[in-house]
This record gives structure tokens, C-alpha cells and sequence, in this order.
């Protein structure tokens, strides 16, 4: 199935139903399905064949959701880019990819400028208002008339390439198909007839996993969107109001933003009726206090997945996230609260130990998954995390308690190993959050003559309370096993992150020195 059916197929049932909306611009099902079909011929004039890849440097947009579905109707390889990304990052991923039309917005103009001579991409094309000397979209699109056909796509064909974040290395371009995108969005929601689904708010970014997916579900189930171009607090809350949101997505970071926001109190949130978070690990007094603080009628939903299998693996729902009944549900359901749920339908998870073994419940090691939608591979290079029999190493570590919800234990990468001794970062932070005083914290191993490695907490101190290295060090000592307590504690204002919330590791050990 090509993927532009999730715009024509609703639109030749709810032609009038409107869609989509970013800014002023508020667009029906027909007004997308034209717009999209105008701009396919104008990827066509372009010269741009199947199977050719085109780019998209800018923030969030209707345009891009347009710019996503028309590459799709003409056959065409997506490449949406990280706007947060450095001009060597940008050449790379062009170059990588080999794309041949580059399409930017107004920000990025001058960067794009200075690295053009190095790239692959013949055609440069704005896509805002200052053209800065190149050809403007808009003017394209406003000449061409619309192309109705639709390329004949194979399930196997690569509807999307997107880098990944490169928190540890340079980005990898995983490729996903047309039937990865399919399967996910044809089997999680139902197709739009007019029914009322509600309101979406989008502000993740388009070049993430979770926003493709956004447009993608939003768009075949008939939920209107509502699209942020960059995540403010402020503006989030308003647009909740003014267009009755019901449906949202935000990381960890953004939920916090939001309920720190002075406005939060006096905004009326009476319309939203699902907040779904995730891209990066939560904090658990976080959600605690957002459960706390919105409205009752909120569901809260955590998503956990990766670029590499299309989205969401384990979700863990709005009933694990009230809590109340017996003392000892309240409990349960507090533990449950720090892990992500329980594996999708078409998800299957383990875990093993280093020699490949599965682990039973309780015990720690590498989370593995099988799943049909796992990518078709990534650009140029081997996917050394695929396993027999359909299994895929996530990287990740972690346990299963014995009813199957999904516990993290941090990163295999970022085990920390010390004097033979196995750490996961994660517990560590879990007892250093724990604290009053502590607003966020991220742990690494830096080098150790003596231990190889030794434990180093890096805190960011809760505005307006006062804590020293040693309250914290005598708070670890008795919640910590000793070679588990951090050895050096540094106060800096703010932890590296991605724009997903994710702690930029790499960049925390960068400067660690010999001990």
C-alpha cells in the first residue's frame, strides 16, 4: 500500500472534513489531497524518478506534511533532516543518502549556503518566504496542476530515510519501508468516515520517528491536527484551549515545561482527554506530578519504540497510570509507573544474558524484540544488532516483572563496569532523583587508574533548594551498595539533551579526565 492512500482514500470519503491546521492555514481533506497532488508534479518536473531520494531541511509544517505525502505519491525516498544538526551532520546525511533534491526553509538558507558546493543535491529549492536566489516552492506549486496518478510502489520499497539521533555516534540512516509504515498505522487505528476522532496536537519534530508517525495516524483516522512548527510551553496550553485539543504527544522534557509553565493553573484543559509521553526516559516524579496536576479526565500513555521498528513496542496505559485502589495496588501500580509497559500485539520481547541465554523474570540483561515492522536495514552500512530467528537486540537494558511489563536498567553502552563490578547507570539516578533537592541528574563511568572506571553523578539542583556533594554522598550511602555510590559529583545548570529529551552522554564525558 503507498502511503499517500492515507490522504486520498479519506479524502475521497470526508472531502470537507478539515485536517489539518498551522497557523492561519486550515485545510480540508480536498485542499491536502490537491496541494499534494499539485507538489508530486513538481517533484516530477524536477526530474526526480523512483526510488529518488529528497530531502527537507526546516521545522515543522503543513507544507512538510504536504512535501512527505506527495514524495510518496511520486515514489520518492523521504529524507527529513535534524534541523538541530551541525553543518558536517547535515553534509553527511545528504551525502549519505545521496539525495538529489534539497528543500529549505527560511532559517536554514545561510547554512545550507555555505556546504551547497559539497553536496549531492542538484536541485535547492526554498521553501519560505526569503528564496535567498533559489526557486520558491511555493511559486512551484502555485503553476503546476495537480498529478493524479499514484507511483505503483512494492511493500519492500523505502518510503522514508531517517537518521538517528547520533547521541553516541555519527547519525545512521535507517530505512524504512511502506509496509513497515502501513502495518503500524492500519493496525493501530481505524480509517476515517466522518466519525469524530477528536484533536491532535503535534510538536514533536517531523524528522523524529513519533512525529512521522503523528501525520501519519492522525491522517488515516480522520483526527484533525494541530501543527506546532517548534514545542513553547506557552503556546502549547493556548492552542490546548483555542482549538479543544484532545490528543497529545510530548517528551519528558516538554511535560515538564508545560506543568512548570506560571499559565499552567488558570488554563482550561477540559477538552484533552489523552496525553501520551515518551522519546526518552521520564522521571518519575514527573509524571507523578502531572498525574497530580491535570485535569482528571486525562489519560496518560507511555510509548516506548525506536526509529528502527517503526514506532511504538510497549505502552503502558491510562489504568496503570491512576493511582488508586488498595495499599497494595497503589504500590504496584508506583513501580509500574517507572517502567514502559507492556509489549504491543504484534510485539514480542525478551531478555538475555551475554551468551544469548533468555533471562527469566527479575533478572537483568539486553531487551531484544521481534516484531514484523523492523526496518528494511540502514543505508551503507551492516545492522549488527540483527539476531536469529527475527530477533533484534535493542541496545537496551533491562527486566521483565513476572506479568511482562518492560523495566529499563539504561543503556548497554552505558554500563558502567568498575573493578569487575556491573553498573547501570539508571539506579543510580533513581536514587539521586529521589532526592528533594535534585531536579535531574545523569551518571557515567569516567576513567580510573586503579578501578578502570568509578561513578560520576552530574546534578542539576531543583530551583530554589540548596544541596552539597556531601548530602548527596551521604544520601547514596544508604540506599546505594557501596561500589554503586557515585565517587565524584559535579552541579552544572543543565544536562546536554537531543530536542527528544534524551541526555547527550557523549557530551557529559567529553571533558572527564584520568583520575
Amino acid at each position: 500500500m503507498n502511503t499517500v492512500n492515507f490522504v486520498t482514500i479519506p479524502s475521497s470519503i470526508v472531502p470537507d472534513q478539515e485536517i489539518l491546521v498551522f497557523g492561519a492555514r486550515r485545510l480540508t481533506y480536498a485542499d491536502l489531497n490537491d496541494r499534494v497532488a499539485r507538489l508530486c508534479a513538481v517533484f516530477k518536473q524536477f526530474g526526480l524518478a523512483h526510488g529518488d531520494v529528497v530531502a527537507l531541511l526546516d521545522t515543522n509544517s503543513d507544507l512538510y506534511i504536504e512535501c512527505y505525502y506527495a514524495a510518496a505519491k511520486a515514489g520518492l525516498i523521504f529524507l527529513p533532516l535534524n534541523y538541530r544538526a551541525k553543518d558536517a551532520e547535515l553534509e553527511y546525511m545528504i551525502n549519505t543518502a545521496q539525495a538529489k533534491a534539497l528543500l529549505v526553509g527560511d532559517r536554514y538558507l545561510e547554512l545550507i549556503n555555505k556546504i551547497q558546493s559539497r553536496l549531492s543535491a542538484s536541485r535547492i529549492v526554498a521553501i519560505g518566504d526569503a528564496a535567498g536566489g533559489l526557486p520558491r516552492l511555493a511559486d512551484l506549486i502555485a503553476k503546476a496542476a495537480p498529478d493524479e496518478s499514484e507511483a505503483e510502489v512494492e511493500d519492500e520499497d523505502i518510503s522514508i530515510l531517517m537518521y538517528t539521533s547520533g547521541t553516541t555516534s555519527l547519525p545512521k540512516g535507517v530505512q524504512l519501508r511502506f509496509r513497515d509504515f502501513t502495518a503500524y498505522v492500519t493496525a493501530n487505528v481505524e480509517m476515517a468516515d466522518g466519525t469524530d476522532r477528536g484533536v491532535s496536537l503535534v510538536c514533536v519534530p517531523f524528522y523524529h520517528i513519533a512525529g512521522t508517525t503523528a501525520y501519519m495516524t492522525n491522517m488515516w483516522t480522520g483526527r484533525k491536527m494541530i501543527v506546532m512548527p517548534q514545542f513553547d510551553a506557552r503556546a502549547w496550553l493556548d492552542l490546548v484551549q483555542r482549538e479543544r485539543v484532545t490528543h497529545a504527544f510530548v517528551v519528558p522534557t516538554m511535560m515538564k515545561q508545560i506543568i512548570d509553565e506560571p499559565s499552567f493553573a488558570g488554563s482550561d484543559l477540559s477538552s484533552l482527554t489523552n496525553l501520551a509521553y515518551g522519546g526518552a526516559a521520564m522521571p518519575v516524579q514527573v509524571i507523578r506530578r502531572a498525574i497530580e496536576v491535570f485535569p482528571k479526565q486525562v489519560g496518560f500513555v507511555n510509548a516506548y519504540g525506536q526509529t528502527e521498528t517503526t514506532s511504538s513496542l510497549t505502552v503502558l496505559g491510562p489504568d496503570d497510570h491512576r493511582i488508586e485502589g488498595t495499599p497494595e495496588q497503589i504500590e504496584l501500580k508506583l513501580k509500574r509507573l517507572n517502567s514502559v509497559g507492556l509489549p504491543l500485539p504484534d510485539v514480542e520481547i525478551r531478555v538475555r544474558d551475554e551468551d544469548g541465554n533468555f533471562l527469566p523474570a527479575g533478572q537483568v540483561g539486553e531487551i531484544i524484540i521481534r516484531t514484523p515492522r523492523i526496518m528494511k536495514g540502514y543505508a551503507g552500512r551492516d545492522d549488527n544488532a540483527r539476531l536469529l530467528d527475527g530477533w533484534r537486540a535493542t541496545g537496551d537494558l533491562g527486566w521483565l516483572d513476572s506479568d511482562g511489563y518492560v523495566f529499563f536498567a539504561g543503556r548497554k553502552d552505558d554500563m558502567i563496569i568498575r573493578g569487575g563490578e556491573n553498573i547501570a547507570p539508571a539506579e543510580i539516578e533513581t536514587v539521586l532523583m529521589s532526592h528533594p533537592a535534585v531536579d535531574e541528574c545523569a551518571v557515567i563511568g569516567v576513567p580510573s587508574v586503579e578501578w578502570g572506571q568509578i561513578v560520576k553523578a552530574f546534578v542539576v539542583v531543583r530551583k530554589g533548594k540548596t544541596v552539597t556533594e556531601q548530602e548527596l554522598a551521604d544520601f547514596c550511602r544508604s540506599r546505594l551498595a557501596s561500589f554503586k555510590r557515585p565517587e565524584r559529583i559535579e552541579f552544572i545548570h543543565a544536562l546536554p539533551k537531543n530536542p527528544l529529551g534524551k541526555v547527550l552522554r557523549k557530551d557529559l564525558r567529553a571533558p572527564a579526565g584520568d583520575i
